[in-house]
């Protein structure tokens, strides 16, 4: 699976995050306006020197970002646990990855994948009990088909109280649950933690399921292999920064992190390789 974000992505994620113009870019990395827009607008970077300013520039790592302008770099493909049935969708063509943890006959949504129909199809020839949706924010890929899931079962919707207006359409007060940062939903004999991650959204949350030979990380947007998601607002891109290095990657090198785009990744492999990361 190609990576979510491209070198020209990331130039426009880190500019935009950081409140620069193309010609700001262009002054401190001492490059043409003309290559920095073209480069944001997808045309091939062949001069490393260039890279290495461009990530001075933008306060990237310098060596990860050349590394995927430059070298192709992608992660190593991750096993997928059997605990974990991943579910696929698109929104416009826009592919889009949800999750069912399922333990002992009983299953927790981990975003809905922009799929329900295919989440309930997942639940039902498994045969297992749905007791919790887990949102990690509340945009529609992420999020719409929860009123489906909760005409399949009624169970806990679980979303950072931030994000509950992003959602198009809303569950009962009753239904709906902000967890704390720390908060533990059982399901089965296995326990998924909430992580607070701002930063993608303002209400932004990953969950960690501390399996002991395959510990695993859903981080939504939060971070992607080689990159992030957008900051949304754009104010929030520090908070974001803050997020992925000291809570998703402050995690133990072997913990998989599972996206809602792109392919999965590892702790390991982040803190080598996402020009994003700064790892203390």
């Amino acid at each position: 699976m190609p990576l979510e974000d491209e070198f020209c992505d990331i130039l426009k994620k880190a500019r935009i995050g950081q409140g620069l113009s193309v010609a700001d870019v262009s002054a401190r990395a001492g490059v043409s306006i003309g290559d920095v827009a073209a480069w944001e607008r997808g045309e091939p970077v062949r001069d490393r020197a260039a890279v290495l300013a461009l990530a001075k520039a933008l306060r990237l790592r310098d060596e990860p970002l050349a590394q995927i302008a430059l070298d192709q770099w992608e992660p190593v493909a991750q096993d997928q646990p059997e605990w974990i049935q991943p579910v696929h969708g698109s929104i416009g063509g826009y592919g889009v990855h949800g999750y069912i943890v399922h333990d002992h006959g009983e299953a927790v949504v981990i975003d809905t994948a922009y799929n329900a129909p295919a989440m309930i199809e997942a639940l039902e020839a498994r045969k297992l009990r749905l007791v919790g949706i887990c949102l990690t924010h509340g945009h529609a890929d992420h999020a719409e088909g929860i009123d489906r899931l909760l005409e399949h079962r009624e169970v806990p919707v679980y979303l950072g109280s931030n994000d509950v207006e992003l959602l198009a359409w809303r569950p009962r007060a009753d239904r709906l649950t902000a967890p704390r940062d720390g908060q533990c939903v059982r399901v089965g004999n296995r326990t998924i933690h909430c992580l607070a991650t701002p930063g993608h959204t303002s209400g932004g949350i990953c969950y960690r399921v501390d399996d002991l030979s395959q510990p695993v990380c859903f981080v939504g947007d939060t971070l992607f292999a080689g990159s992030i998601g957008r900051s949304n607002p754009s104010e929030l891109y520090m908070t974001h920064l803050n997020s992925v290095s000291q809570r998703v990657l402050a995690l133990e090198p072997n913990y998989r992190l599972l996206p809602g785009h792109g392919p999965a990744t590892t702790v390991a492999e982040e803190r080598n390789h996402n020009p994003f990361a700064v790892v203390r």
